[in-house]
């Protein structure tokens, strides 16, 4: 019993020396962004192939 005790207990402080060295290290600092970052659109770059352009030149020179 007492050294299931003795385990469990070394076992919490391991967790809570983890604990406290992440808060140091700054992993829960941004709380805001992750919540809201859903919430916005990236916008997609979509790059234009040489066929892409070859057609935006010609339907410019029919205008």
């Amino acid at each position: 019993m007492f050294v299931l005790m003795g385990f469990s207990l070394a076992a919490a402080l391991i967790f809570l020396a983890a604990y406290i060295w992440s808060v140091r290290s700054g992993q829960y600092d941004d709380k805001y962004t992750p919540s809201v970052r859903m919430l916005f659109d990236e916008k997609k770059i979509s790059k234009k192939t040489e066929p892409d352009l070859k057609s935006g030149e010609k339907s410019e020179e029919n205008k």
